[in-house]
C-alpha cells in the first residue's frame, strides 16, 4: 500500500472483474477495533499484524478512517478494506429512506403498482427538520398514534424517543427564515420521525427485533451473501403502549437493555435465530415460517438494489451489514395473485400510517458497523463463525474458484440475479417453482462444509 494524493486509487468508480490472484503465503493486516474481529485476524494462519505506519494488504477500518483517508490512498490490486466509500447511502436512516422511496417510484414506473408494493417494508418516515411541515400534515391526519424519533447518524439506541404530541418535537420546526438572534444558535441535530410499529409480534409479552447479517462483495454487479446465523434481541420489560418513555420496553438494543436494573448478564436478552425459527414453526407451521423468511429475503435484496446505482462499487471494498428487522403480530397468510402476503390486524389509522400496506416484516435500519463485541459466550462464538466465514469469502489467500454458492455459514443469495438452491444454473426453477438459495435460521453445519470446500488444505488450517 502507498499514499498517492493525486492519483486516487484503482477501480473507484466501478466494479472490475478481479483477475485470478496468486495464493498469498503472508497477509499483512491492520485492525481499528479491539474486539472479536481482532481475535479472529490474529488467529488466522499466515496473517501478520502490522504497526501503524506499516504497509498492509487487509484493513478492518472504521468509518472515520474511511472518510478521512479513502480518497487519498492508493491500493494495489489485491488490497481489501471492509467498507464501501459511501456506505452511508444504505446505513444512514435518512438516506436509506430517500433511496427506497426513489427506488419504489422507479419500480412503479417500470413494472406497475403491484410490483412496487414489494418495497413497502419501511414505516412512513420524514426527515427532520427539512420535512417538518410534511410530517405535521401526516401527524394531523392520524391523531393519537405513536411516533418515534431517531437521530440519523447515531447508534445503540442513543437519542431515540417516542412521542404523541407535536410539542415534543417543536425543536425540529423548520422556519424559512432565521432571525439575527438565531443565526448563532447551534443547528438542531438531524433526525427522522417514523411511524412507530404499535403491534409488534411478542414472545413472552416482550418486544424483540432480529439481527441478520448480509455480506456484499460488489454492487456492480450486485453480489450478496446471507448468513445462516443471527439472533433475536429482546427487551427486558413486558411490552405496553401506556409508558412510551420507558426505553427498556421499546428499545431492544443490548447497549440499552444491559443498563436495566434487573438485567441478568448470564441470561442476556438474545435467542439464536435457529431457536426463534423453531419456535415460530412449532406455533404457526413450516409453510407460514417459510413465507415469512422469504419476505425477509425480499427486504435484503430490494434495499441493496435501491442503492446499487449510488454506492461507489470499488473492487477493493466489501461490507458486512447488520440488518435490523421487526415482525408484526398475528401471522395470518392472505392469498393474492402474485405472491403470498400477510394479513396483520391493525387499525385503519395504523394502516394509513404504514403506506396503506398490510405487511409483516419491517426494516428498521441497516448497520455498516454491526457490533462485534460479544454479550455472552454464545454470542462470541456466533461472531467468531461469522467473521471467519467473512474472511473465507474475501479470500485474501486466493483459494476460491468464484463459482461457490455456499461458503461456511454464508449462502450466495444474489449474483447479478437471484441464486437458486438447485445445482447448476443460478436461476433455474426447481420443479417449476423457484427456491432461493437462502437458509436463514437453518442448521449451520459450516465445519463440515468448509472441510469439503478446502479439502486439500483442511489439515493446515483450522476452520
Amino acid at each position: 500500500m502507498a499514499k498517492n494524493k493525486n492519483a486516487g486509487h484503482k477501480g473507484s468508480y466501478g466494479y472490475q472483474k478481479l483477475k485470478e490472484r496468486e495464493p498469498r503465503a503472508c497477509i499483512r493486516f491492520k485492525c481499528a477495533l479491539t474486539n472479536t474481529i481482532l481475535d479472529i485476524l490474529r488467529r488466522r494462519p499466515g496473517w501478520v499484524e502490522v504497526k501503524e505506519e506499516g504497509e498492509w494488504d487487509f484493513y478492518w477500518c472504521d468509518v472515520c478512517w474511511l472518510r478521512e483517508n479513502f480518497d487519498h490512498t492508493y491500493m494495489d490490486e489485491h488490497v481489501r478494506i471492509c467498507h464501501f466509500r459511501n456506505h452511508y447511502e444504505l446505513t444512514r436512516k435518512n438516506y436509506i429512506v430517500k433511496n427506497l422511496k426513489r427506488f419504489r417510484k422507479q419500480i412503479e414506473r417500470e413494472a406497475g403498482k403491484l410490483e412496487a408494493t414489494k418495497c413497502d417494508f419501511f414505516p412512513k418516515t420524514f426527515e427532520m427538520p427539512s420535512e417538518y411541515h410534511l410530517f405535521v400534515e401526516e401527524f394531523r391526519k392520524n391523531p393519537g398514534i405513536t411516533w418515534i424519533m431517531k437521530p440519523v447518524a447515531r447508534s445503540q439506541g442513543k437519542g431515540i424517543f417516542l412521542f404523541r404530541k407535536l410539542k415534543d418535537v417543536i425543536d425540529w420546526r423548520k422556519d424559512g427564515v432565521r432571525t439575527d438572534d438565531q443565526k448563532d444558535e447551534t443547528q438542531v441535530e438531524n433526525y427522522v420521525a417514523q411511524c412507530y410499529i404499535e403491534n409488534p409480534y411478542l414472545i413472552g409479552g416482550r418486544k424483540f427485533d432480529l439481527r441478520v447479517y448480509v455480506l456484499v462483495m460488489s454492487y456492480i454487479p450486485l453480489k450478496a451473501w446471507l448468513y445462516r446465523d443471527g439472533f433475536a434481541r429482546f427487551s427486558n420489560t413486558r411490552f405496553t403502549l401506556s409508558s412510551i418513555d420507558d426505553h427498556y420496553v421499546h428499545l431492544t438494543n443490548v447497549a440499552v437493555q444491559k443498563t436495566a436494573p434487573d438485567y441478568d448478564p448470564e441470561k442476556g436478552c438474545k435467542w439464536m435465530i435457529q431457536r426463534f425459527r423453531q419456535y415460530l414453526t412449532a406455533k404457526h407451521g413450516a409453510e407460514v415460517v417459510e413465507t415469512l423468511f422469504a419476505e425477509m429475503d425480499n427486504i435484503f435484496i430490494k434495499s441493496l438494489q435501491s442503492v446499487q446505482k449510488v454506492i461507489i462499487s470499488d473492487k477493493h471494498c466489501f461490507e458486512l451489514y447488520g440488518y435490523d428487522i421487526l415482525i408484526d403480530q398475528d401471522l395470518k397468510p392472505r392469498r393474492s395473485g402474485y405472491n403470498p402476503q400477510w394479513l396483520v390486524s391493525i387499525s385503519l389509522m395504523s394502516l394509513q400510517c404504514h403506506w396503506g400496506r398490510l405487511y409483516l416484516n419491517w426494516l428498521l435500519e441497516v448497520n455498516a458497523s454491526p457490533s462485534l463485541t460479544a454479550s455472552s459466550q454464545e454470542d462470541y462464538e456466533l461472531k467468531c463463525r461469522l467473521l471467519k466465514d467473512t474472511l473465507h469469502i474475501v479470500d485474501m489467500e486466493g483459494r476460491l474458484t468464484g463459482k461457490e454458492k455456499r461458503i461456511g455459514g454464508f449462502d450466495l443469495m444474489w449474483n447479478d440475479g437471484p441464486v437458486s438452491r438447485a445445482e447448476g444454473n443460478v436461476d433455474t426453477p426447481v420443479n417449476g417453482s423457484f427456491m432461493a438459495n437462502t437458509h436463514l435460521g437453518y442448521n449451520n453445519d459450516r465445519k463440515k462444509q468448509l472441510k469439503q470446500l478446502f479439502k486439500p488444505l483442511h489439515t493446515q488450517q483450522k476452520v
